[in-house]
């Protein structure tokens, strides 16, 4: 499985971004789907996921903030983030599992500055 990420960028606090990340390759092993981020001199935290049925899980920290949402026609899985806040800078890196493997695709960077 190969998941490729998309969407990262610079934005101003109480500002908008999307994530996209698309799976490839054995996708049928996919079960759950989501978003990890790592901050400098942090460690890699759970942001968000979602499964193939559509359930879904948020870090308490972007409750009513980010929403997560998946294609399972278009393999894809996206992250919409809305009310960012400098906090929320960090590498976003898609994630997905299946059959007990884990996935990671590269990170995209999301800076929130003004």
């Amino acid at each position: 499985v190969q998941l490729q990420a998309s969407g990262g960028g610079l934005v101003q606090p109480g500002g908008s971004l999307r994530l996209s990340c698309a799976a490839s390759g054995s996708i049928f092993r996919i079960n759950v789907m989501g978003w990890f981020r790592q901050a400098p001199g942090k460690q890699r935290e759970l942001v968000a996921t979602i499964t193939s049925g559509g359930s879904t899980n948020y870090a308490d920290f972007v409750k009513g903030r980010f929403t997560v949402s998946r294609d399972n026609a278009e393999n894809t899985v996206y992250l919409q983030m809305n009310s960012l806040k400098p906090e929320d800078t960090a590498v976003y890196y898609c994630y997905a599992t299946g059959d007990g493997l884990n996935y990671w695709g590269k990170g995209t960077q999301v800076t929130v500055s003004s």
